[in-house]
Order: structure tokens, then sequence, then C-alpha cells
């Protein structure tokens, strides 16, 4: 709790959270490369999972962000895909560093 008081309270983290989500929900949705794989009605803070168009690259997409030292992205075991969990104590810059990576990945694989 003291935490989540150091960062200005649970209002604040809650503004933190939704402009990480923004930031990736709006970048699946405007990439004809990545599909959001749940509803606009019904997205999570906390998880955003996600596919590529081309189901393919997943793995490619895994091993080269774990090169990066971005962990724990593979998706759940049985449905796949890809699960950035975004968390209270990922930063804003993790989640920019993330959106980037995926933006070059695009680039070089799209």
């Amino acid at each position: 709790l003291e935490w989540i008081e150091k960062k200005g309270g649970v209002s604040a983290i809650h503004k933190v959270n939704v402009e990480k989500a923004d930031l990736l929900y709006n970048y699946l949705d405007s990439s004809g490369v990545y599909h959001a794989t749940a509803e606009k009605g019904s997205r999570s803070l906390m998880n955003v999972s996600f596919t590529i168009a081309n189901r393919e690259l997943e793995a490619a997409f895994i091993s080269e962000s774990e090169s990066a030292g971005m962990l724990g992205l593979k998706g759940h075991r049985h449905v796949g895909g890809i699960r950035a969990s975004i968390y209270n104590a990922v930063s804003i810059e993790n989640v920019r560093t993330l959106a980037e990576f995926m933006k070059e990945f695009a680039r070089k694989n799209g």
C-alpha cells in the first residue's frame, strides 16, 4: 500500500494503467500485422492478448522479444498467441519499449 501511496494513490495508478493499455490497444487496432484477441468492450487493463496475422511469426516474435529483455510474452498454453502483462509495476516506458519493438518487428516481417 505504501508503494501505491507513493505513486499517487489508486486513481493515479488507474490513470497510468489506462494510458498503458490504450497505448498497446491503439497500436494493435491500427496495425495490419497484429490483432487484439479481446473485443473492445471486454479488454483488460492488465493483460493485453494478441496474435500476429502470420501466426508462423509468433515463435520468432517471442524469441526476439526475449533476446531484447522482454520476458513472459508467450500466450496461454492452450490458446497461444501473445500476452503482455502490464500490471501496476510495469512502467509506461516499458510499454513504450514493447510497442516500439512490435513496430520494428512488423516492419522487418510485415
